[in-house]
């Protein structure tokens, strides 16, 4: 055994205070050949993880935990006092009570330091040794400041719960008192209590200090210039035994007890199977006695009868086929004692939807469960979608099944609430998760820590790109962008802030609520894992994060949000306003309306669907039917990409589906011979090679591992199966190999065909019933400017007209009126909702507003402020009481005055016989204000909405846009679609601008435009913003001479040219150095005069190439053709019309075409 053994030290999940994650503590350990560590975080985050790793290392975890300790002292005049304790678990009955203690720790401390009191640890001491706090302890303080008494009615207080079990701990620092510890270690002997000696440790090695103290700055919101703040000791390292035994050399029982304490810590917490919750049955259920397989055997027939009831049998197959499938089903889920598992999940969804709450149709393989379709699970049939119920649970691998929900996120924290009610808020938690220091984070942090300027740490920052779904790590970012190194060669404070930055990059910065995961416990939670209490949500989580709160034996559901579902539950109640019922279960799956919308692309807002890839491949695709959506989502995912020209390959002309064998040609025929989906690889063996079901799920597993001696295995019972089935080897090995291909990119279809669902419903809604679908889907993002913004731009795409908000008219949600939908009140910026709910419950109460004076008379100015007030103008929610804006934007001032006095003298009580006709009397007087110019007033009105309502800044410069032959966007697409021309001049208002570093470090730029017909988005390379970066701001109104780069049916935007038509800018840009003059003039940008040009050819080959060049309808020059006729014998000169353009660039391929002359007649 060791000569020392750590007993404190921090991991990684000591949150913002230690920088070593637990891998390292056992690098560190096996580096001093240390057999045994002890952890003691604040927490117990990482127990169960230090556990395993610790022991998979072969060294001895011992699991401990810093609590703070809330006592009274006769001594102290009975004055509350907190002061650190640690806990070591020293049996499995103490690892139990440092979980209840923890737990109790985080529930209890009231928003204050989390804490136990002395009640706590009687109460929950069995099997813990106690360390009595290291020199943080108040034991040294009362020492040091001569309060002997105090520190011994404290320690002999520690003794009589712990007894032999409590330890007086001793740490030595450069800065420790000498006197304190000798007055510790003599009451310890008066005593008969142990001494142990003991180190801090929060970082590795000691030139890592520097880093965690900028941690500790981090934490504590400090700057390292900062005398005055809380330092931690340079000793806090990973001290090697020789080292402490050197320190403590005087006191060797110091150093031999740190192996005692090891000696009675073996036990630690082991991984554990799943310990599944009983369903807890209703009353009458109850009554009945009956158990959990006969209550599941019970639900899913009488569900099964319903359901064939409603939608009937798939086409080919008949009741009792579905019979024998639930049987066969059933079978497994009782012998896999499983039947709790899907009645708790049953009555969970079943809640829900009898309460009216949205429900996804599943997702995941459960949606091939026949008895999850039955119980309401689940909305797909898996027989008429040929679904696989082994890929979700097969005898032959066991594990645990996983039904994941989607609900509609508004009312999820409902279902939860049922759940906890259900089973007990002491079984029932949700799952806690930790926020990393991220590149960009750690970077802006370390940078507040050590003061830099702001700019100079943002733009650092910003030469990170930035994703989310796939963050670049720092060391990737330095290693591939060449500004960052050499700003980190050339200064050394870049140098200073980047080094450290990579020492604290990966660690936890803060502990929140997973966005699904709950978990239901048969016994009380802290049996299993310690608990947390989330201050930003108050509720009660796993102090175990998602993979570990499963590994300590806790099943798992996970309860999502999915917003779609509550998109399609608004749509259907805005129908159900204007007197039109759908029930969108029943929708068919074969509407024209909705499949014709899916193959023209036109699926913005529609879910799985609205990427513009996706949006492509559905033109090409051309889905006929259902199974071609569910395929489409299969398909567009990294890997299986590489399927995509096959299958619109074989769906375009039949005759190339390779013919593999008749047994399996029906299992590919909804794919076109291609092999997308999980299930066709486990059907294939099953037909061709004689598997069951379950043997062919562990084959496409196989596939997916490539592990060679498993595929030699599998191989040879494919082959022995298939030639039993009278199929060649030599064509066995060809399918088996095909299959093994595709296998590795197989998805699920249960998953694939459950969102095809989901989508086909919000698109059938948006093609039969636009107007209420794009409500609803604009009413979800109430309140978020630039999410309604887009939204809005589609609206316009699809030509519905959009009513402005308004004071009478306007709901807190967008809403149909006639053919229109009206604004959102709650959409407008600063009107918040009790500003939005005070204004509608007064119209509900009293009727519309008939003037401003009434308006300010019966609204509270307490909801409705001046922030309120001035949204609500500038967003013209007002016009149809006072059209001129400027007029009580100018005078809002008065409004408030009066609308405080009359607030007030209603909440005093005052009333008179004379207060109504003096009030009526004394009409607010406003000031005459010039009204605002409509550039002025519709700026003001997209700032306030997001969009321009009563006009467009454009419309001031109709003349120049005609005069440069400019278009909409919107004709543009349709002018490109239908091969008319791909390039044009388009013009539009800066809407946004967001810059982007490649991995190069080169810079670029998306710039969101706004003209008449839309908003669009447009991508400016690095050479672009060089030449125009002063144009591009927002609110500046620019003009674009753009070209259509295709891709298939995908459109992207060339931008080969920018002016300002901004007036303050013109003379810079008509006099700058972008462009030599002529080359302006020919390019039409300055002067846009019609010119005529013969294009002489001697070859008449190349006509094809100078067709496909020349796009009519792109500007206003005249175009002739001259060549020589050979059946004519002659010179033809053809005139081909004058709305051509002919640029640099038109130019300059022409003339490069072989024998191709470019004359200017002019």
């Amino acid at each position: 055994m060791s000569n020392f053994i750590h007993l404190r030290v921090r991991s990684s999940y000591a949150l913002l205070e230690s920088s070593i994650h637990i891998q390292k503590i056992k690098d560190l350990c096996i580096k001093d050949q240390m057999p045994a560590v002890g952890i003691s975080d604040p927490n117990l985050f990482g127990a169960l993880e230090f556990s395993e790793a610790m022991a998979n290392s072969g060294i001895q975890p011992i699991i401990g935990t810093t609590l703070n300790l809330s006592f009274i002292l006769n001594s102290n005049k009975n004055n509350n006092l907190i002061t650190p304790i640690s806990l070591i678990s020293s049996s499995e009955i103490g690892y139990k009570n440092l979980m209840k203690l923890s737990s109790l720790s985080f529930q209890s401390n009231n928003g204050n330091l989390p804490n136990v009191t002395t009640s706590d640890l009687y109460k929950y001491s069995d099997g813990l040794i106690c360390l009595s706090g290291g020199q943080k302890s108040l034991i040294y303080d009362f020492l040091k400041h001569k309060h002997k008494d105090a520190a011994l009615e404290y320690v002999l207080m520690i003794k009589s719960i712990f007894l032999d079990r409590f330890y007086i701990e001793l740490q030595r620092y450069s800065n420790t008192d000498f006197l304190a510890e000798d007055q510790l270690i003599n009451i310890a002997y008066d005593q008969d209590i142990g001494v142990v000696a003991s180190n801090d440790v929060f970082f590795e090695e000691k030139d890592h200090y520097e880093a965690n103290d900028v941690l500790q700055c981090i934490a504590n919101s400090d700057v390292i210039s900062n005398p005055n703040r809380t330092h931690v000791s340079k000793d806090c390292y990973f001290k090697s035994q020789g080292e402490m035994i050197e320190l403590f050399k005087d006191l060797p029982e110091a150093i031999e007890n740190t192996v005692v304490i090891a000696k009675r810590s073996v036990y630690r917490p082991q991984i554990l199977p799943p310990i599944l919750p009983k369903f807890t049955s209703d009353k009458q259920e109850k009554e009945d006695s009956k158990s959990e397989n006969e209550l599941l055997i019970n639900q899913a027939k009488i569900g099964l009868d319903d359901r064939l009831v409603k939608f009937g049998e798939a086409d080919g197959f008949d009741r009792n086929f579905y019979k024998d499938r639930l049987q066969s089903e059933l079978s497994i889920i009782i012998d896999m004692d499983y039947s709790g598992y899907f009645l708790i999940v049953s009555d969970i969804i079943n809640w829900s939807k009898d309460n009216g709450i949205p429900v996804g149709p599943g997702r995941g393989s459960g949606a091939g469960s026949l008895v999850a379709w039955s119980l309401g699970i689940t909305d797909l049939d898996p027989i008429k979608f040929n679904l696989v119920f082994e890929r979700f649970l097969n005898p032959h691998r066991v594990s645990l099944p996983d039904f994941d929900i989607d609900f509609c996120p508004i009312r999820r924290d409902e279902v939860i609430d049922y759940i906890k009610k259900r089973y007990g808020n002491d079984k029932v938690a949700q799952i806690i998760t930790f926020g990393k220091l991220q590149a960009r984070a750690v970077i802006r942090d370390v940078g507040r820590v050590l003061e830099l300027p702001y700019s100079q740490v943002d733009s650092l920052c910003r030469l990170i790109p930035n994703n989310p779904a796939n963050p670049m790590s720092l060391h990737e970012a330095i290693n591939q962008i060449n500004e960052i190194r050499q700003l980190r060669e050339n200064d050394e404070t870049i140098d200073r802030l980047l080094f450290l930055s990579l020492s604290l990059e990966g660690l936890y910065r803060h502990a929140s609520t997973h966005a699904a995961g709950v978990v239901i416990s048969k016994e009380n939670l802290n049996e299993y894992v310690p608990l947390y209490m989330d201050q930003k949500t108050n509720s009660l989580v796993t102090q175990f994060n998602m993979k570990w709160v499963e590994q300590a034996g806790l099943v798992k559901f996970d309860i999502l949000g999915l917003k779609t579902l509550s998109v399609i539950n608004e749509c259907c109640k805005q129908l159900d306003n204007i007197g039109v019922k759908i029930d969108i279960s029943a929708i068919s799956l074969e509407d024209q309306n909705t499949l014709k919308l899916f193959r023209e692309g036109r699926t913005s807002g529609i879910f799985q669907f609205e990427s513009a890839g996706m949006k492509d491949l559905l033109i090409k695709a051309q889905p006929d039917n259902f199974e071609d959506l569910i395929a489409l989502i299969a398909l567009f995912r990294p890997g299986p990409m590489e399927n995509i020209p096959q299958y619109l390959n074989s769906k375009k002309s039949k005759d190339q589906i390779e013919d593999l064998h008749e047994l399996i040609n029906p299992i590919i025929a909804d794919t076109y011979g291609v092999i997308i989906y999980q299930e066709q690889v486990i059907q294939i063996a099953q037909k061709l090679a004689n598997y069951s079901l379950g043997e062919a799920d562990l084959l496409r597993r196989a596939m997916g591992k490539k592990i060679k001696s498993e595929m030699d295995a599998q191989r040879d019972k494919f082959i022995s199966g298939s030639f039993s089935n009278g199929v060649s080897t030599e064509r066995a090995i060809y399918i088996f190999d095909l299959v093994d291909k595709f296998a590795g990119y197989g998805f699920n279809k249960a998953h694939s065909a459950a969102y095809a669902l989901i989508a086909f419903q919000t698109a059938y809604l948006k093609a039969n019933h636009p107007l209420a679908f794009m409500s609803a889907l604009l009413t979800l993002d109430v309140g978020n400017i630039d999410k309604v913004s887009n939204i809005i731009s589609e609206v316009k795409r699809m030509k519905i007209n959009l009513l402005p908000p308004s004071i009478n008219a306007s709901f807190h949600n967008f809403s149909i009126e006639e053919s229109s939908i009206r604004f959102s009140i709650a959409s407008i910026k600063n009107v918040g909702a009790q500003a939005v709910e005070n204004i509608i419950n007064e119209r509900n109460r009293n009727g519309v507003f008939k003037n401003i004076q009434d308006f300010i008379t019966r609204i509270d100015n307490h909801y409705v402020n001046k922030r309120a007030l001035e949204g609500l103008i500038l967003s013209g929610a007002f016009d149809e009481l006072e059209s001129n804006r400027a007029k009580l934007h100018e005078n809002i001032d008065i409004l408030l005055m009066e609308s405080s006095r009359l607030t007030k003298k209603r909440n005093d009580g005052q009333s008179d016989i004379f207060a109504g006709i003096e009030d009526e009397q004394n009409d607010i007087f406003l000031p005459k204000v010039d009204e605002w110019s409509l550039n002025k007033k519709i700026s003001s009105e997209y700032e306030y909405t997001g969009s321009y309502l009563s006009g467009h800044p454009l419309e001031e410069y109709s003349s120049e846009l005609e005069k440069y032959s400019v278009i909409t966007y919107s004709d543009f697409l349709n002018n490109v679609k239908i091969k008319k021309h791909k390039q044009a001049r388009l013009a539009g208002v800066v809407q946004n601008r967001v810059n982007r570093r490649g991995k190069t470090g080169r810079m670029y730029s998306f710039i969101k435009l706004s003209d008449r017909s839309q908003e669009f988005e447009t991508m400016f390379f690095s050479d672009l913003i060089d030449r125009y970066n002063d144009q591009l701001f927002i609110g500046n109104v620019i003009l674009i001479k753009v070209e259509a780069e295709t891709q298939g049916d995908a459109i992207r935007l060339k931008v080969n040219d920018v002016i300002s038509l901004n007036p303050d800018l013109k003379h810079d840009l008509n006099n700058n150095n972008h462009h030599k003059a002529e080359d302006s003039l020919e390019d039409g940008f300055v002067k846009d005069e019609c010119k005529n040009y013969t294009i002489k050819i001697e070859n008449i080959s190349v006509i094809d190439s100078i067709a496909n060049k020349l796009q009519s309808g792109s500007g206003t020059d005249s175009i002739n053709l001259l060549f020589f006729d050979k059946n004519l014998k002659k010179d033809v000169n053809l005139a081909i019309g004058n709305n051509y353009l002919l640029d640099i660039d038109t130019k300059e391929y022409l003339r490069n075409l072989p024998g191709v002359e470019i004359y200017n007649k002019d």
